[in-house]
């Protein structure tokens, strides 16, 4: 009788909260659910982020004229609808759980409701007789705020204008509903962004009782999606996923350079409720579940407070490989505005202090922004002496005297520390079995103290750029003796919190980042384009086309700043002197053209070397290009559509679009052959945003009207030099 007096309270306290938190919002009105015809990719001004209720205060809306997701909170909470508004494809079939953790060893739901029969489609009536179950975390209230920064982060460097994200963020509170959960509360945040149909999904759990407990899983989003199609017979891993959704965390690495081979938390998994799916075996992967593989395996402790990833889910509209490439850079804006950052940076290769003067003096003639000391330097950010600390602050000044920016490259995980401080192999109980075979712990003793040194070199000297070489890839580690993790459950959660605070940190003070592995999300601005680095000791003819092509396949997904080339001055990974540039006066064109590729992308190279120049020839030529690069700087930073793949055979392109520019596009075409050729090519203008007239001018000459075709392309000759190239502009 107690009991049941209790959930009497409990209930009426939960209504009441619905009711008066409801009274504040908007009623939802079905007949405003509509795209308003403007795409979203060229104009997303009208597209605004908004909370709403249902007339009979059961259910919560998200809606922004783009993405409507809809969740009944009475008598728990459950998604019941997810729809993309811009072409009425519904992604849900099924209800599922908020969420899923598991804590000391047993399966918690966070909301869900029950009962729903047929999982192959959801009918609004059927929602009506589901349940809740009493051991479920039950839902008390919610709140609505608009969206704030993920990170608190500060940019010292270039970067085009981008308007802050904005949009509302819905957080749900739960309690426990099992007894022996009391104490635990549980928050699920929904952050709708405007003018993108994008949600960011995360949690928190708090201890606010007086136990400790084991987060042994914590799965942050489970969706029962519709199929992408119908097998009858076949392995889940070899039928496609549902399409109509892009999704993307927080919790990424290996060093592939994509993020569909660095993501660590999607799993498409088979549904046994679903018993009237085509498969015969009940086989197909239509169950989507987000949650790291391994651990996070905390022990959370009265008044400690546990985060998960970020979910980012992405609405796609589309099959075409461009556009969805086009929504993802949106997304990156929003979410990871620090990746349009972009400067103009050298890769010094240094014996002693008078190459930095000269390399910084030599930046400062040409237009360059930034030098970077590079690997094989004689810099070492973890000395921790005055005098070293004394020294590179001495350089640091000079640069920022001649307004350039300077930085310097490290090393982490990929090298051997000692046997007490590397990672322990799990299967042997010794050092070892790492991503790269003997690595460092970032848990140890030394990893975190090459944490702290690492801040504390960027705080004594003022170096603007940190090159965090072989970042920590997520090894797991089963030394019970290091001071960062209590052992194996734990060792991959934690090691991945120590390296984000660090870029968090570095952020925080405008400090720029380079590291080749998947952390955008948490604040590194750039990554290897994806190149291979013996490539670079072939001729330098081929260097061009390969460069090219590594540009080409770089930037489907990511924008032109969220990648840097390479190209090596002096030999680098063997070759003769057909692979170098240098002496540079004597392979000028070569040199030329290997930075037109690069500038005219968007995308930064590392020049790697002693020098930018040799002779007055050279550095001439190395002003004229920078200076053209910064005369267009914003159109080449824009995104990128792709005309043509570099072959070798035939003329190859690249289109830069911004529609809310002046210059609303930038051609980039170039010849590989012999021979001047001339060409009749369609270029494709729907993304520049004109719609009648397109006013096309080569290399700053007379311009040329044309009138855009009803697919929004217009047709031109162009007349490319022999191993050469041109560039046309569009307004």
């Amino acid at each position: 009788m107690r009991r049941r007096t209790c959930l009497f309270a409990f209930t009426f306290t939960l209504l009441l909260c619905i009711r008066v938190t409801g009274q504040q919002l908007p009623i939802w009105n079905n007949a405003a659910q509509k795209a308003n015809g403007t795409d979203w990719l060229i104009s997303s001004t009208s597209y605004k982020a908004q909370i709403y209720r249902s007339a009979d205060g059961k259910d919560l809306v998200l809606y922004n004229g783009l993405v409507k997701r809809i969740f009944r909170i009475t008598p728990n909470v459950a998604c019941t609808d997810y729809q993309n508004v811009t072409n009425g494809r519904q992604l849900l079939r099924a209800v599922k759980a908020e969420a899923r953790l598991t804590i000391n060893g047993r399966d918690y739901n966070v909301g869900g409701l029950y009962g729903q029969k047929e999982n192959a489609y959801l009918l609004p009536v059927q929602v009506d007789r589901m349940t809740a179950r009493a051991n479920d975390f039950q839902f008390v209230s919610y709140t609505i705020a608009p969206v704030t920064p993920y990170l608190n982060w500060k940019t010292r460097f270039w970067m085009p204008p981008i308007k802050a994200a904005s949009g509302k963020k819905v957080s749900f509170l739960y309690h426990a509903g099992a007894p022996e959960l009391q104490g635990l509360e549980v928050r699920i945040n929904y952050e709708l962004y405007d003018g993108i149909p994008l949600i960011v999904k995360s949690l928190s759990i708090e201890n606010k009782g007086a136990n400790t407990f084991k987060i042994n899983r914590v799965v942050n989003e489970i969706l029962g999606m519709v199929e992408e199609e119908s097998a009858v017979v076949g392995k889940p891993e070899d039928m496609k996923k549902n399409q109509g959704i892009y999704l993307e965390t927080n919790y990424a690495f290996n060093n592939a350079m994509r993020y569909a081979l660095s993501d660590q938390v999607t799993h498409w998994k088979t549904d046994s409720a679903y018993t009237s799916q085509v498969n015969y075996d009940l086989q197909t992967p239509c169950l989507l579940e987000i949650y790291p593989e391994q651990g996070p395996g905390v022990e959370l402790k009265p008044g400690e407070v546990f985060n998960s990833v970020r979910t980012s889910e992405l609405l796609m509209d589309s099959y075409d490989r461009e556009r969805r490439g086009l929504a993802i850079r949106k997304m990156y804006n929003v979410l990871a505005p620090w990746t349009a950052a972009n400067p103009i940076f050298m890769h010094l290769v240094s014996k002693n202090d008078e190459d930095v003067r000269t390399a910084v003096d030599q930046c400062a003639a040409t237009g360059y922004e930034a030098v970077i000391l590079s690997f094989g330097s004689h810099l070492n950010m973890e000395d921790t002496s005055s005098a070293n600390l004394v020294r590179w602050k001495q350089m640091a000044d000079y640069a920022h005297s001649r307004h350039v920016f300077i930085g310097g490259y490290t090393l982490f995980s990929s090298r051997q520390i000692s046997d007490s401080d590397d990672v322990v192999d799990p299967k042997t109980g010794k050092p070892g079995g790492a991503f790269f075979g003997h690595a460092p712990c970032f848990g140890s003793k030394w990893g975190l103290a090459f944490r702290d040194k690492i801040k504390n070199f960027f705080t004594q000297t003022g170096f603007d750029i940190w090159e965090n070489d072989g970042p920590y890839p997520g090894d797991v580690c089963a030394s019970t003796t290091h001071p960062g993790h209590a052992g194996l459950d734990d060792s991959q959660w934690r090691q991945m919190e120590i390296q984000k605070d660090l870029y968090h940190w570095l952020n925080a003070r405008g400090i720029y980042i380079n590291a080749p592995d998947w952390y955008f999300l948490d604040g590194t601005n750039k990554i290897a384009i994806g190149y291979r680095e013996v490539n670079f000791s072939l001729p330098r003819a081929d260097q061009k086309i390969l460069n090219r092509q590594n540009i080409y396949d770089g930037t489907w997904e990511k924008s032109p700043s969220m990648g840097w080339g390479f190209v090596p001055l002096t030999r680098y990974q063997g070759g003769g002197p057909e692979a170098v540039l240098e002496p540079l006066s004597e392979h000028l064109d070569d040199y030329k053209a290997l930075m037109m590729e690069y500038y005219g992308s968007g995308v930064q190279a590392c020049y790697r070397g002693p020098r930018l120049f040799d002779t007055d020839k050279t550095k001439e030529a190395v002003i004229e290009v920078i200076k053209w690069y910064k005369k267009y700087r914003d159109i080449l930073n824009a995104d990128i559509i792709h005309l043509r793949r570099p072959d070798g055979r035939d003329w190859d392109g690249i289109l830069h679009v911004n529609p809310q520019l002046k210059i609303k596009g930038l051609v980039m075409l170039y010849n590989p052959t012999g021979i001047a050729i001339k060409r009749h090519i369609e270029l494709p203008l729907y993304y520049t945003g004109l719609t009648t007239i397109a006013s096309v001018s080569e290399q700053g000459g007379a311009p040329k009207v044309y009138h855009l075709k009803r697919d929004y392309s217009v047709s031109l000759d162009c007349t490319i030099p022999a191993n050469g190239y041109t560039w046309l502009t569009v307004e």
